[in-house]
């Protein structure tokens, strides 16, 4: 008999060896790496292969059939759109977020709207008793349909179940606590969440399913696990927020079904999440008007355009090295906008401290933005409020020229929804363009020089 031989995973990154080593070289953690069975035992191969034994048929793309039942909706338009229509039958979908996040909450409620739509429902906790359960799903919504729930980690016994019931989605909460009794390995290691994660997969395929699961993260807000997982299912969504604030966000990592990167927000009430179809006017809701240091700036976050408030704020250090926050950006970004100032307008922010903050929990990647910032910065440093009708973005280089940015139109268009007479922009767009706004004002710039002509009107 062969021997067997064992690996190692880093259960941060995910990264293989046949040795234990004390820091992963993939990540730089220390003490990550966990001992798992090199080979399947042989009765836990059938979960990862095709059960019933047959050839499976080959078919040309005009012999597949699609169906409109072949997207289930969730009850909420904003996350039906991160999905691209819905949720596509016979799919896996991977959702992670910080614990007491909503992660459960918003799987309950995808239950509980599609039971009322006269679908078959199978929600498996591992987590949760079923009194726990069943005190949540009454203070969100009264429970209509065929709602079925089950507590149980064994995944044998639940895909015993999935096979009496035949449910149209089954919800698995968590994929850390499943384990499948032919792997020698404790629930959450590397192994048993690799090895569920394919038995779910298989089931998902082979009997149409649409299978949800809810994933823990680590500090660094990554899917807990081997990298695999993410590979291995459909779609991968992000869900975060400030446990002390209402806002929470869904982020579409992956979608072998739609695009990515499209985002759906949610505010958490009493009554479980609420969603929020004018993500904009939420955003700028509470905003202070005439006050130095504020300005409005708009961010696209897959095909949707959203308008934030940019707040800046510098004044004079006390210490010998000043200090720079960025909320909601990248710190080297502002670090690299502050030498930029520095540089092109004379100002020794070198003496100042800097802080940026955007509101409403939001986090911009996006260069769009720089432009916003420099004059958040500048309204505060020359204590100038800049006018509650005007709406800036732009991206900034080294030199401080002001650079076009993608999907100008529908930035400039939902500016004009929400009431603002006064866009800056870069010059390149009029150039390139043809805008035809009426009502609104568009100041082409093309550099930070040219854009503090709004702090004189």
């Amino acid at each position: 008999m062969a021997k067997s031989l064992s690996r190692f995973f880093c259960k941060e990154c995910g990264y293989e060896t046949i040795k234990w080593l004390g820091q992963c070289p993939s990540c730089k953690r220390w003490n990550t790496m966990v001992e798992a069975p090199k080979e399947l035992p042989e009765k836990n191969r059938a979960f990862s292969r095709n059960t019933t034994g047959a050839r499976a048929e080959m078919k040309q793309l005009k012999d597949i059939v699609l169906l409109e039942e072949d997207r289930l909706s969730t009850g909420y338009a904003e996350l039906d759109r991160v999905l691209g229509g819905g949720i596509v039958t016979g799919s896996l979908l991977l959702l992670g977020g910080d614990p007491g996040i909503g992660k459960s909450t918003i799987f309950l409620s995808i239950c509980l709207n599609l039971g009322k739509q006269g679908k078959k429902v199978l929600y498996v906790s591992g987590e949760e008793s079923l009194k726990q359960i069943k005190l949540r799903a009454e203070r969100m919504q009264k429970a209509e349909g065929e709602i079925y729930f089950l507590s149980e980690t064994n995944l044998k016994h639940i895909a015993e179940s999935v096979e009496d019931l035949e449910p149209d989605f089954l919800v698995v909460d968590s994929i850390q606590t499943m384990f499948l009794e032919e792997v020698s390995a404790s629930p959450g290691s590397v192994s048993q969440v690799r090895d569920c994660t394919a038995a779910l997969l298989r089931i998902a395929k082979e009997k149409g399913i649409a299978i949800g699961i809810i994933g823990h993260v680590t500090k660094d807000g990554n899917v807990a696990g081997p990298k695999i997982l993410e590979h291995m299912v459909d779609a991968v969504l992000y869900f975060e927020g400030e446990k002390n604030t209402q806002l929470r966000i869904l982020y579409g990592q992956k979608n072998r079904f739609g695009s990515t990167n499209e985002i759906a927000v949610f505010t958490m009430e009493a009554s479980g999440l609420e969603e929020v179809r004018n993500p904009s006017e939420f955003l700028l809701s509470g905003r202070a008007v005439s006050s130095a240091g504020s300005v409005v700036s708009s961010a696209v976050e897959g095909t949707r355009p959203l308008l934030m408030e940019i707040q800046g704020l510098l004044v004079p250090t006390a210490f010998g090295i000043p200090r720079r926050t960025a909320n909601g950006m990248d710190y080297n970004r502002l670090t690299m906008l502050l030498a930029v100032v520095e540089r092109n307008l004379g100002i020794e922010c070198s003496r100042f401290d800097a802080y940026i903050n955007i509101t409403g929990g939001m986090r911009i990647s996006e260069p769009a933005v720089d432009l916003a910032v420099i004059l958040a910065l500048l309204s505060s440093y020359r204590n100038i409020p800049i006018a509650e009708d005007i709406m800036v973005f732009g991206e900034v280089g080294l030199s401080g020229e002001v650079r076009a940015v993608s999907q100008s139109r529908q930035r400039v268009e939902e500016a004009k929804r929400l009431g603002f007479k006064r866009i800056v922009l870069p010059s390149y767009h009029l150039q390139k363009d043809n805008y035809n706004v009426q009502g609104v004002q568009l100041i082409p710039v093309k550099n930070i020089r040219e854009a503090l002509t709004i702090f004189k009107s």
